[in-house]
């Protein structure tokens, strides 16, 4: 029977409380803020995804696995996933067990903030060793786990290549004191319990250590200074987590939720936006990356240095980030937390007005209209296939020899999907050139649109609304020709092909297999060494407003190379700029889909 203490109370538990009850108040703040920034309708879809049994469940699940065992790093790298799952759900189950314990021992103080964290401390207090070899084992053992992860964490520090890791971020000022103040909590802690479990109890871990204290100290340990440190290493850490990047540890259990809700970035700095930036875990995984450091130069314009600049409010680098990025989207694709950092660029750019004078920003829908057949396939070309006439003519060639009746909404190149525009921010501009295309499109009387051109399927599939319309990409389109025996493709077995994915088509709108399936069908598919959701962009995304032309060039080199990994004899893309641009520099075959179809049919 445990003695039971008249005041369960001690000045060193202070710096813990202190610590907790700031982090409390300042996450509670944060939360009604970004509440508040929310438009109507978004508080309204996120309040209710949290009580609707079909999305509450998928928070708790997506929180636990995102949050605590870190499944997209394991998948990804996992030496990096056991290090952050380690320490993250080594910490939460160590704080269950601990309210498990009391909640057994002494549960009229489970109610106690600091009781379940200090158990070991107040039971030794009463000079009373109690049961519970297992909670004593589970405790070691999750201790154990997370010092592993701890010292993983220096190496990575110091040695982030052993982690697969050319690059990693550096450390601010107060992201360092927020880094040792974590790395001491677990090891202070084993020095705590250490002291205290020839009395309180202990386990494999804690036991053997007091064994070896007392030899050399006597068996009248003096714990005291040892559960200070602890209580202070919390304290310190707590006190600082929200002016640093682990920030993330709150923000993510937040951003999960509204994801899941269906919620996007409307607002630069606010609401949704908010959310990301600070979840974003500042580890540097989208470094590596991101396209644009293979020039050294460009190492500090990646989405963890834009959602660090945004943090502390420098507009000038954040506007010089936001318009070099080449919206790709491998940060997002490769971000453990799944910040969309093309979504926050474009967000920051709206906040500016771009001085933009295209052709098409007026149309006149009514004489594309008459132009139009009767078709139910309607083929919009857009500006980059128009300034790659041979893709043109390939992707008309293989709809008359599939014998697919079909009508061109853009002749003359007279038309745009939108997509510039909204690069720039422009979205009224956007919405009136979108509500325009929208007109043409369904008074054609198409039950089909083809696209292509990545950038226009993207837009087309994603921010128009063409109900009843089937929006899609020639890659798919021309491999169920294939398959359906309509076109007739005559296979190469000598010709070995590299297919390279799209960004705004792999990425973008998860389409892999599709064109691989019709490339195989022309010949031998080799892949590169980064392919489908990790393929490297070509360099020239229009998604950058300042990239040079230069500082372009060492992007394009570098896919490239990572398209000949498998020594093909040509390269294979489904995007006319890809075409473009890997055809300035390549010393081998360039081809389109279609143009590779074309040739073999």
């Amino acid at each position: 029977m445990i003695e039971r203490m008249s005041f369960p109370f001690h000045p060193f538990v202070l710096p813990f409380l202190i610590g907790m009850s700031f982090v409390l108040i300042y996450c509670l703040y944060g939360i009604v803020k970004i509440l508040v920034q929310l438009t109507r309708d978004e508080r309204r879809r996120f309040l209710l995804s949290l009580i609707k049994p079909s999305t509450a469940w998928k928070n708790i699940k997506d929180i636990f696995l995102n949050c605590l065992l870190h499944v997209k790093l394991w998948k990804r790298n996992r030496m990096l996933g056991f290090m952050h799952s380690s320490i993250a759900f080594g910490w939460f189950m160590i704080i269950v067990l601990g309210h498990v314990e009391v909640m057994l021992f002494l549960p009229d103080r489970v109610h106690l903030l600091y009781y379940p964290i200090f158990f070991n401390f107040f039971v030794a207090e009463t000079e009373s060793t109690i049961g519970g070899a297992v909670l004593f084992f589970l405790m070691d053992f999750f201790l154990l786990v997370i010092l592993t992860g701890i010292v993983l964490a220096m190496v990575k520090r110091v040695r982030s290549r052993i982690f697969g890791m050319r690059r990693t971020t550096r450390a601010s000022f107060l992201d360092t004191v927020g880094l040792y103040s974590l790395w001491a909590i677990f090891p202070l802690r084993l020095l705590s319990e250490s002291f205290t479990a020839h009395i309180s109890g202990g386990s494999f871990l804690t036991v053997p250590m007091n064994w070896i204290f007392r030899q050399f100290l006597g068996n009248d340990l003096y714990y005291l200074p040892t559960w200070w440190a602890y209580s202070i290493a919390l304290g310190i850490f707590m006190a600082v987590l929200p002016f640093t990047r682990y920030m993330h540890i709150p923000a993510e259990m937040m951003l999960i939720p509204m994801r899941n809700a269906g919620l996007r970035i409307m607002h630069p700095r606010k609401g949704f936006a908010r959310v990301q930036v600070l979840s974003c875990p500042g580890c540097g995984v989208c470094i590596d990356a991101c396209p644009m450091s293979a020039r050294k130069e460009n190492l500090k314009d990646c989405t963890v240095y834009l959602n660090r600049q945004i943090r502390r409010g420098n507009e000038p680098r954040i506007e010089e980030i936001s318009d070099k990025c080449l919206l790709c989207g491998k940060c997002t694709e490769v971000c453990q937390v799944g910040v969309d950092g093309p979504a926050l660029r474009l967000a920051q750019r709206s906040m500016r007005k771009y001085g933009i004078n295209q052709h098409y920003n007026i149309i006149d829908p009514e004489g594309y209209i008459g132009a139009l057949g009767s078709a139910k396939v309607l083929y919009f070309a857009g500006c980059m296939t128009h300034l790659t006439p041979g893709i043109k003519k390939s992707v008309l060639s293989v709809l008359d020899k599939a014998g697919v009746r079909y009508s061109v909404m853009d002749p003359d190149g007279g038309l745009c999907c939108g997509r510039p525009m909204m690069m720039a921010g422009r979205w009224e501009q956007t919405r009136e050139l979108i509500r325009l295309n929208t007109s043409i499109i369904k008074a054609s009387g198409c039950d089909t649109l083809l696209l292509s051109c990545p950038i226009c399927y993207r837009i087309f599939a994603q921010k128009y609304r063409l109900d009843g319309i089937r929006v899609v990409h020639h890659s798919v389109f021309f491999n169920e020709l294939s398959r359906q025996g309509r076109l007739a493709v005559k296979r190469d077995p000598e010709l070995r092909l590299a297919y390279h994915d799209p960004c705004e088509l792999g990425r973008g709108c998860g389409i892999y297999d599709e064109p691989r399936e019709a490339v195989s069908a022309a010949g031998v598919l080799v892949e590169g060494e980064k392919n489908r959701e990790e393929s490297i962009c070509c360099g020239g995304s229009l998604g950058s407003i300042t990239l040079s032309y230069e500082k372009r060039r060492d992007i394009t080199l570098k896919s490239l190379m990572n398209m000949k990994a498998g020594s093909p004899d040509a390269i294979i893309t489904a995007c006319p700029l890809c075409s473009s641009t890997f055809g300035h520099y390549s010393d081998i075959p360039v081809k389109d889909i279609a143009e590779l179809l074309d040739s073999k049919s």
